[in-house]
């Protein structure tokens, strides 16, 4: 039996007692979020190697972001912790429920999934996130972070195994696996015995290589191409509001804003305005002729690429265009289905947009920004599901779990 094997065997063995743990779960929960808080030097001590490493190897400052942990972060962690923790459990509840005309009560009731393997990348806030949303539904995690992170991810790791055992739960609930080499990502996919699901979390790279090899059944999460519509319509101060803080609030993430395209009765007024504003923060612009013709050489001629990339860096594409169909035509071609916004006061266009653009999150004149599970009152989310069978959008505790029907007789046969 592998390395990789055994702690799947190990998590199956956590997840049978995790399944009937009840109200320990939360006990355990909130028993990780104090050791988070205890733990915080500890914590910032490993995170500094790794953000040392990744300075000497040419990590970009939006990478180093994502990986960096300060006391306000650890601090964050732990709350969304505890906010899980103050969810009710969905293992148990009843979904439907009826009487047969036999007289048989026939339940369908929520259920853990078992075992969740979770492959990510630089985001070390992720080994709480997926770790606390798992075990509150029931479920044995495996993570496996890459290698810019695994300072972080092992202490993190760590501190919550510790503090799971201290309340009477097996530490197995939650296993780190430290091999950072493609060997394990690829064993990972393989553990069918094990797993009863894999969900991947970082970039278009990582996801495709999951999607296309996994044997283990894949929840797809979220690259985001993410897109706004300044229509013909729009509050032109709104808009700069919405796009400024889609791109530049936190440029590293998947629900930062990528791409902008203006109505050409609005562009000349609403460009300058917003290239002002994304001046603030030297975001560098790619745009068509038409936004260069208004904005001038300060505008780097857009490419195809420029229209399909999930920058994640300082960086928007802009284009002009002529009509709503228009701009739902080029989200359609080029969109990753995250999520999409448009700025309108015209009831008829706001219809139109929602009813026609296919992502998991459409929104009207609001920031892609809020596409989280916490600010969807989740608390922690284990990612941004892109696909359509079982969870999409923001997942948490009850796209964790499954299903089962549970019927009650008293001797009836067929």
């Amino acid at each position: 039996m592998t390395e990789m094997e055994k702690m799947g065997a190990r998590a199956k063995s956590a997840a049978s007692v995790l399944a009937v743990a009840g109200k320990k779960k939360k006990t355990a929960l909130l028993a990780i979020a104090d050791a988070l808080v205890a733990n915080k030097e500890r914590i910032i001590e490993k995170n500094n190697i790794d953000i040392k490493n990744g300075e000497e190897n040419g990590l970009t400052q939006s990478l180093l972001d994502r990986l960096r942990l300060t006391d306000e972060r650890i601090d964050g962690m732990a709350q969304g912790v505890r906010k899980v923790a103050d969810f009710d459990d969905p293992v148990g509840q009843v979904i439907t429920g009826r009487t047969a005309e036999n007289g048989m009560e026939i339940k369908k009731i929520r259920v853990p999934m078992g075992v969740i393997g979770i492959i990510f990348e630089a985001r070390p806030n992720v080994t709480s996130d997926a770790a606390a949303l798992c075990l509150m539904a029931g479920n044995a995690v495996i993570l496996r972070g890459g290698k810019e992170a695994i300072n972080s991810n092992t202490v993190i790791a760590d501190v919550m195994r510790e503090a799971i055992e201290s309340v009477g739960l097996p530490a197995d609930c939650v296993q780190l696996v430290k091999d950072t080499t493609r060997q394990s990502s690829v064993e990972l996919m393989c553990l069918s015995k094990y797993l009863d699901v894999l969900i991947p979390r970082g970039g278009a790279g990582l996801i495709k290589a999951v999607v296309e090899n996994s044997k283990v059944p894949v929840i797809e999460t979220g690259v985001g191409n993410c897109h706004a519509y300044v229509d013909k319509d729009a509050d032109l101060d709104m808009a700069v509001n919405i796009v400024d803080n889609g791109k530049t609030q936190r440029p590293s993430v998947c629900n930062a804003l990528e791409t902008v395209l203006v109505h050409s009765s609005v562009a000349d007024k609403f460009l300058p305005m917003l290239k002002s504003r994304l001046d603030e923060h030297n975001v560098e612009l790619h745009g068509c002729d038409r936004a260069k013709a208004i904005l001038g050489d300060c505008v780097i001629p857009a490419e195809e690429y420029d229209w399909a990339n999930e920058y994640l860096d300082y960086k928007i594409a802009i284009k002009v265009v002529d009509s709503l169909d228009d701009a739902i035509e080029h989200i359609r071609k080029y969109s990753t289905g995250h999520s999409e916004v448009i700025v309108t006061n015209s009831y008829e266009a706001q219809r139109k947009f929602t009813a026609q653009v296919d992502s998991a999150a459409v929104y009207v004149n609001a920031s892609t920004r809020f596409t989280d599970g916490g600010e969807f009152g989740m608390g922690a989310e284990i990612g941004i599901s892109t696909q359509k069978l079982h969870a999409r959008g923001p997942m948490g505790l009850t796209e964790l779990t499954s299903m089962k029907y549970v019927i009650s007789g008293d001797g009836q046969i067929r």
